[in-house]
């Protein structure tokens, strides 16, 4: 719309008072205008005020209004905005309809005040008191309901006339224009007076009274009210439900921005059969704006097209909407809607579609928006031009930008100080930094304030350019605009780490700046956080000894996140400092030192790790979950599996401690390791007890690590049952159950899982050693053959172990033959053996008492200096020699491995026991089992 303006002025003169403009303006369906290129014409005259139609100030029927009284008061509809980036917002707002103010127009005001009823002192009378011979009681206070049957109406409650004409025989229009003051000056008394004109029958076909009081409503916010009050016109006073009811409503929803109340009445409306005019669609869609409802919008508009209303502020909107959600194809659509709805533009079309194609990028076709604008007959605006400079700012292009600001004196246009900043940002965004300070200098000059995105600009070319001193000068400068120092502070660290200049910081902070981070302990933690970001510890420290503020929570909390950034940015050594230097205190921060061990323990620095335990042990603070899992953690890396035990029955010991997922499975490994069957029983009942939610990796871990310490039956449940939650097992658990199932000859089930794991091409060399190790203990050589010819045809070589297996499986069992050709096979192969093969061989050759040939594998062992024996090497040889009936070469043994730094354990002394007692050695066996008890043993 032109001008929208909803007049109040009942009066017979009234058609005769309105006020009519001429607006230029251009019609797309017009043979003679000009069509401009970018909305699809074709050949074209030039003649911008041919033929253009007149555009009444009111669109609304005025007998239609001599009824409803409706008054959109002079706050009307906001203004459109256009959005051009932070830099610069469209904030000129042209006047159609007055002359245009300098630097201020108003082209987006919709609704706009006119005269209203003046006071008739005839009305100004009193009502008629019959009602308090009836001895009804004062009521100080009148609370407003549509279902009330009180009609008290008195000086009493408030009212006071002084005409006492006013009474149940008072006409409609007498009653109408009390109640038309009353609104005017005391909803209260409104309310009131409504309430007795529905006692006394005023309100039958009385929709100019429910105007009035919907009015209020509104304005109370009496949402349910109104509701009622609509429900009561159309069933009870038989009044006819006018788009002035419900304009009356969203008007209201729309001064306080209530986006949802708003569709609530614009959809009652139609559900009751009432089309909206134009009125309703200005308001809604401005509204929807407001809020950037994209659906509501976007029925409303339909709903407007549909019934061939034409309101030019609802394609503004429409578009705008569009253009700031940057839905660019429907912006599209909406600027083919103006040429199909031959929509004659305005002033704010023009701005809206010109803004549209800016925010695209589209500058072509803003300028020939721009063409279009000035040949339809509308002088030269400087929101236009703004808008295009802004445009071409956002994409560098500077020297268009800069055509058009020396095209602004030729069309004799000022430029304001919206377009100086769109010049600053624009050069700024090219990195220009002599041009920017030139516009920057000029803008100043000419008594304009920079905002703050001219500032931030500015300190931005300052820093890239290292002009410290003009730096200072614009933090001054901001300070002095009134800009927060948090703020500033904020934006010049971002500006100095975008360079990766933050060690050029600390001279440049100065004066009351710098004195506002020692007292503020917000922008005191941004500075050191990005100092201590950039490894400049000393300088974050400095500034931590020199603050003013004190809050200890704040600060402990400070230190920690400190550690935590050295930590995740890669400088555990910058946290260790930073930890030392924090103020002693009597009581430890437990997330502090729990930061610290798992960075010690990160570095290997155990020994350190350990004194902050303990610390925290034998101090009164309580360990969390958290701590207890790094502490455990740190022992189990360290290898101090059974201090790790220690720490889990404290933990068992304190209540409320809940281990979470990650600390369960520490638990199972540790105590799998350390081969506490117990534990990893009791454990794994707890689990299924407790409730915890089993993933794919707690039942690996729990089958891994608890496949000695559970029955097979129970491990085959598990197994089964994470099968059927689809979860699919890795390698080591397929592996783990494999063992399981051989160990308890199990071995169809054995083949069952072998199967699965290859066919999830899972299976590999450790499978294969599992399944021959299982058939080779149960003596089942025919498979274990199998077997290893099978790996062999899959692609695996024999392995040493598949070697070992079949070794110790044919010589337990006296098949030399077979034995000598597998050890004539693993020498081919290429293999190396090891301690197992040689203590294979060693137990085998001394069962048999074959004590040469236990000699020339123990000198081969010897011989081959890489390993040599191990502690296996040395119980398995006093045995053999104690079958051999050797007993002083089995003594001298275990002098040797003393001598080889190899403490003998409990199977070296019961072997040399046997093997003294089997050749009538009773004493020394006596002596050797004392000493046994000796040691503890």
């Amino acid at each position: 719309m032109a001008s929208l303006k909803l007049s109040l002025y009942v009066d017979s003169s009234w058609e005769s008072k309105k006020l009519n403009c001429t607006v230029k303006a251009l019609n797309f369906t017009d043979s003679k205008c000009w069509v401009p290129s970018f909305l699809g014409g074709g050949a074209f005259v030039v003649s911008p005020f041919c033929n253009v139609k007149h555009i009444k100030v009111s669109r609304l029927e005025t007998e239609e209004l001599e009824t409803s009284e409706l008054s959109l008061d002079g706050d009307g509809v906001d203004g459109y905005e256009g959005e051009l980036g932070n830099e610069s917002f469209v904030t000129e707002r042209p006047n159609l309809g007055r002359d245009s103010q300098k630097g201020k127009f108003n082209v987006w005001r919709r609704f706009r005040r006119v005269k209203k009823v003046p006071k008739d002192s005839n009305y100004r009378s009193s009502f008629r008191l019959k009602d308090r011979k009836n001895g009804m009681e004062e009521n100080s206070r009148i609370v407003f309901d549509v279902n009330s049957d009180e009609n008290v109406i008195d000086s009493q409650n408030g009212v006071d006339f002084d005409d006492e004409n006013i009474g149940s025989d008072s006409s409609l229009d007498q009653c109408n224009a009390i109640l038309k003051e009353l609104e005017r000056g005391d909803d209260g008394k409104a309310l009131s007076f409504f309430r007795w004109m529905r006692k006394n029958g005023k309100l039958k076909q009385n929709v100019t009274a429910y105007n009035l009081i919907l009015r209020v409503l509104g304005r109370r916010g009496d949402w349910d009210g109104a509701e009622g009050m609509i429900k009561e016109m159309s069933m009870e006073s038989g009044c006819k439900l006018t788009y002035q009811v419900f304009n009356t409503l969203i008007y209201a929803c729309h001064k306080k921005g209530l986006v949802e109340l708003g569709a609530k009445w614009f959809h009652m409306m139609l559900e009751n059969g009432v089309q909206p005019n134009i009125a309703t669609f200005g308001m809604l869609m401005a509204l929807y704006q407001k809020g950037w409802h994209v659906e509501e919008a976007e029925f409303a508009f339909s709903m407007m097209r549909n019934l061939k209303i034409m309101c030019q502020s609802a394609y503004s909107s429409m578009l705008t909407i569009y253009t700031r959600m940057r839905l660019y194809d429907k912006a599209e659509e909406i600027i083919g809607f103006l040429r199909k709805d031959e929509v004659i533009l305005n002033l704010e079309n023009w701005l809206v579609l010109l803004n549209a194609y800016c925010q695209q990028g589209k500058l072509l076709q803003a300028e020939q928006v721009l063409a279009s604008m000035n040949q339809a007959g509308f002088s030269p605006n400087i929101v236009a031009y703004n808008t295009l400079i802004t445009g071409y700012g956002k994409i560098s292009n500077m020297r268009d930008a800069q055509r058009l600001f020396g095209d602004l004196k030729r069309v004799g246009v000022e430029p304001d100080e919206t377009t100086y900043r769109s010049m600053i940002e624009g050069w700024g965004r090219a990195d220009n930094y002599e041009e920017a300070n030139r516009y920057y200098a000029e803008l100043k000059r000419l008594g304009h304030q920079p905002n703050s995105s001219n500032l931030y600009t500015m300190l931005n070319l300052q820093v890239k350019h290292g002009d410290k001193e003009d730096v200072v000068r614009t933090i001054e400068e901001m300070m002095h605009t009134g800009g927060e120092k948090s703020t500033i502070l904020g934006i010049l660290l971002q500006a100095y780490e975008k360079l990766e200049l933050i060690h050029e910081v600390p001279s440049i902070l100065r004066g009351s700046l710098y004195d506002h981070v020692l007292r503020n302990q917000i922008s005191c933690s941004s500075l050191v956080m990005a100092y201590v970001k950039y490894s400049m510890i000393d300088d974050a420290l400095k500034v931590l000894r020199e603050k003013q503020w004190k809050d200890a929570l704040f600060e402990d909390n400070l230190y920690h996140l400190l550690i935590c950034s050295c930590k995740d940015f890669g400088h555990p050594e910058n946290a260790v400092k930073v930890f030392t230097c924090m103020p002693k205190s009597d009581k430890p921060n437990l997330h502090i030192i729990c930061t610290m061990i798992d960075i010690y323990s990160t570095n290997n620095h155990f020994a350190e790790a350990e004194k902050l335990y303990l610390m925290l042990k034998n101090s009164n603070v309580k360990l969390d979950t958290i701590t207890f899992s790094v502490v455990v953690r740190m022992y189990m890396k360290s290898g101090a599996l059974e201090e790790a035990c220690s720490v889990l029955d404290d933990m068992d010991k304190q209540k409320n401690i809940v281990p979470d997922t990650y600390l369960l499975r520490d638990m199972l490994r540790i105590y799998q390791q350390c081969d506490k069957k117990d534990k990893l029983a009791d454990l794994y009942y707890k689990l299924v007890k407790r409730g915890v939610i089993w993933d794919q990796e707690m039942y690996s871990c729990v089958i891994n690590c608890c496949a000695r310490a559970l029955p097979v039956d129970e491990l085959s449940r598990l197994f089964d049952e994470m099968l059927k939650r689809g979860f699919l097992p890795n390698t080591v658990t397929f592996n783990v159950m494999l063992d399981v199932y051989g160990k308890s000859r199990l071995f169809k089930r054995a083949r069952e899982v072998f199967s699965m794991a290859k066919k999830c091409g899972l299976a590999d060399v450790v499978s294969y050693n599992t399944l021959i190790a299982a058939y080779g203990r149960s003596k089942d050589f025919k498979n274990m053959s199998s077997t290893v010819k099978k790996m062999h045809f899959n692609g695996f070589s024999v392995s040493l172990e598949a070697y070992n297996c079949m070794l110790d499986a044919y010589g337990k069992e006296g098949q030399m033959e077979k034995f000598r050709n597998v050890l004539e096979r693993l020498k081919e192969s290429g293999h190396s053996s090891d301690h197992y093969t040689y203590n294979i061989m060693i137990n085998i050759y001394g069962e048999l008492g074959w004590i040469e040939e236990v000699s020339d594998v123990l000198a081969e062992l010897k011989e081959s200096g890489s390993i040599g024996p191990d502690l296996c090497s040395y119980n398995t040889l006093i045995k053999a020699y104690g079958i051999a009936g050797m007993v002083e070469r089995a003594v001298d043994l275990v002098k040797e491995m003393r001598k080889n730094g190899i403490e003998p354990d409990r199977i070296t002394y019961t072997n040399l026991i046997n093997a003294l007692r089997k050749n009538d050695k009773f004493l020394e066996a006596v002596k050797w089992s004392l000493w046994m008890k000796q040691i503890g043993l």
